[in-house]
């Protein structure tokens, strides 16, 4: 096992809190709404979804769940068999495969290019050169099919640490600099610009990239405890939804989810 592969295994329990907690809650909600307005120009009927670096099954449930059949790759053992577990507690055992594989190495029967979409939500963080993942994570996905793919936001390092943690000192040096931290899995992590990853698809043969902004409000309240009020993130999540694709508040969200179609279809 990899040292990076352990890491996500013992990092299990740190994980599933992040998830259930407000922020984490509002990750998957606005994921699936942003998905949902571009699946509408695809066929009707059970699409074929990739979701690479798909964890315990966080995305993969919600598209299974609408009847879609849904391959979850990742390279934590531990990760796959929580997304297993998932699949069987919400009865979806039939909808949801689950492979073991590198996304740069994938098995010779999921690179075949039949794909109707792919996600690689949260992995570019994780590697050294976006280009060659993107490369590897389009491969599978057939001509005319929907790539989804979220990754930290770089302009939001500095605000984030400004805000957050009252560190100016910090806040300053992340205005110059990719490079982060995560405490959760203990990796180093590379940050990106929505701008940048749309050079990227827009040369390895994406048209019609929309960007949308994930937790654009979120992470700059500080008051975490009171996101824990239902009434309160109701009332979140309702600005979260309106503000996802409203320009400029996606250039600052935490996060980006850039979706696109492939050329050729």
């Amino acid at each position: 096992m990899t040292e990076s592969a352990e890491k996500f295994n013992t990092a299990m329990s740190a994980w599933r809190e992040w998830q259930d907690a407000p922020w984490g809650r509002l990750r998957y909600v606005l994921a699936e709404a942003n998905l949902d307005r571009q699946l509408e120009g695809l066929p009707a009927g059970p699409l074929r979804v990739l979701d690479l670096a798909g964890g315990d099954g966080g995305d993969a449930v919600r598209l299974a769940a609408r009847g879609h059949h849904v391959t979850i790759v990742d390279h934590a053992p531990a990760m796959l068999a929580a997304a297993a577990e998932r699949a069987e507690a919400s009865g979806l055992t039939e909808q949801i495969t689950c492979v073991r594989a590198d996304v740069h190495a994938l098995p010779a029967n999921l690179a075949t290019g039949e794909f109707d979409v792919v996600l690689c939500h949260s992995l570019l963080q994780y590697v050294d050169d976006a280009h060659p993942t993107l490369s590897a994570a389009l491969a599978p996905l057939r001509s005319g099919g929907l790539f989804s793919v979220m990754a930290l936001n770089r302009h939001a390092a500095p605000l984030n640490v400004a805000v957050r943690e009252m560190d100016l000192a910090a806040a300053l040096t992340a205005l110059d600099t990719d490079q982060g931290r995560t405490r959760m899995f203990d990796s180093a992590l590379t940050l990106h610009t929505a701008e940048e990853i749309t050079t990227h698809l827009d040369g390895l043969g994406c048209r019609d990239v929309r960007h949308y902004g994930i937790r654009n409000v979120c992470d700059y309240i500080t008051d975490d405890a009171r996101k824990y009020d239902s009434v309160f993130y109701d009332g979140l999540e309702r600005l979260e939804l309106a503000m996802t694709a409203r320009h400029p508040y996606m250039h600052t969200a935490r996060a980006f989810q850039l979706i696109a179609w492939k050329r050729g279809g």
